[in-house]
């Protein structure tokens, strides 16, 4: 993977780059929508295509158990398996795991959990999330680490990040000692853990700065801590963290967050909001954020965003789509979607154009009050 910075904000750290991997050229900032499952809910992939996604994120737990590894093998991996011709980050499924804490039993070797599909039982440890993530053949190999729960004590948290980097250096090795799978190269992203903790977040980006890989990334935030503290640990880490190497804010989606994010040098960004809440009617415009099942929205047929750039947002009213919802009709879920990761490209893509320009920060505030307004 290649990283090339081109241009920094003269006022704020936020940074237009592009990453490039065997499987395309990737323009930073970036939005990756998640398809967990190796398909992003009720967008089909040639509508991302045409939408001009570079990128998406699929998850090591949840490919795991469905498909499973047999098949994604045989196929030649998750880009086969989709028909999906750009890159591709996986998740290492600790969050999944971690997020079941009560029915999981945690060893300093890796986790023993139970599945959700069918109540069996299977064991993960930094070298089997390593071992599927090459077989699933993503670009990007996130590492797998411990992620302590909010809010947890100091303690707990030093103990978490211990365990953190015990297995960073568990994944490294399987890497260096086993190959790609396929005519590809796989990159691999440390993640910086910590909590909220300030010395604690600071120890763990020294750490992994001096590991030089080709990515790192930022995990356990926004889990309830307040957003001006998520703010603070970010600018702090992204201080830190080699400037030469893209950064990636994980499971952070609001635009508002978003646009901080990107002022304080986050570079790749991931979330289920514009999807999630698109297929339960929530749809984000340039003027603010509308419940599309509302019935104000009953006689209102004006498009979707004025301002959009979704071929969905002008062909189709918002009575329409209203009615659509009503009716339970599935196209409703499909044409939310696209309108939501339309909206989040069109945020990313003017985002970086401010950057280039050096005006993302008057950009950003004049734009951030009307994104966060409910209409």
């Amino acid at each position: 993977m290649k990283f090339k910075l081109i241009k920094i904000d003269k006022f704020s750290k936020a940074r237009a780059g592009l990453i490039e991997t065997d499987h395309g050229k990737i323009e930073t900032p970036i939005f990756m929508p998640v398809a967990s499952k190796g398909s992003v809910q009720s967008v089909l992939q040639h509508e991302l295509n045409n939408l001009g996604c570079k990128i998406i994120l699929g998850n090591t737990y949840h490919l795991f158990f469905r498909p499973g590894l047999e098949v994604l093998h045989k196929i030649g991996g998750l880009h086969s398996f989709m028909n999906w011709k750009e890159s591709i980050l996986t998740d290492s499924g600790g969050f999944q795991i971690f997020s079941m804490r009560k029915m999981n039993k945690k060893t300093k070797e890796g986790v023993l959990f139970k599945s959700i599909i069918n109540g069996s039982y299977h064991f993960f440890s930094p070298e089997k999330s390593m071992e599927i993530q090459r077989l699933i053949g993503s670009d990007i190999i996130m590492s797998f680490d411990d992620l302590p729960p909010y809010p947890c004590s100091y303690k707990e948290a030093k103990e978490s990040l211990k365990l953190t980097h015990f297995w960073l250096k568990k994944c490294k090795s399987y890497l260096q000692n086993n190959p790609e799978k396929y005519n590809y190269k796989q990159s691999f992203f440390p993640i910086v853990q910590g909590s909220i903790y300030t010395d604690l977040r600071t120890y763990s980006s020294e750490y992994i700065a001096l590991l030089e890989e080709e990515g790192n990334a930022i995990g356990g935030l926004g889990l309830g801590e307040n957003k001006e503290l998520t703010y603070s640990i970010t600018d702090k880490i992204t201080d830190i963290l080699p400037k030469e190497k893209p950064r990636y804010l994980m499971g952070i989606g609001k635009p508002e967050d978003i646009l901080e994010g990107i002022s304080l040098g986050i570079d790749m960004f991931d979330c289920v909001i514009p999807t999630r809440n698109g297929r339960h009617g929530m749809l984000f415009t340039w003027k603010g954020i509308m419940n599309i099942k509302n019935k104000k929205w009953e006689k209102d047929f004006s498009c979707l965003d004025e301002h959009g750039t979704s071929y969905v947002d002008k062909l189709y009213s918002k009575s329409y789509v209203r009615h659509l919802f009503l009716s339970k009709e599935n196209i409703a879920k499909q044409i939310a979607s696209l309108h939501n990761l339309s909206f989040y490209f069109d945020l990313i893509k003017k985002s970086r154009e401010n950057i280039i320009k050096d005006n993302f920060i008057p950009w950003k505030n004049s734009v951030v009050s009307l994104l966060k307004k409910r209409l």
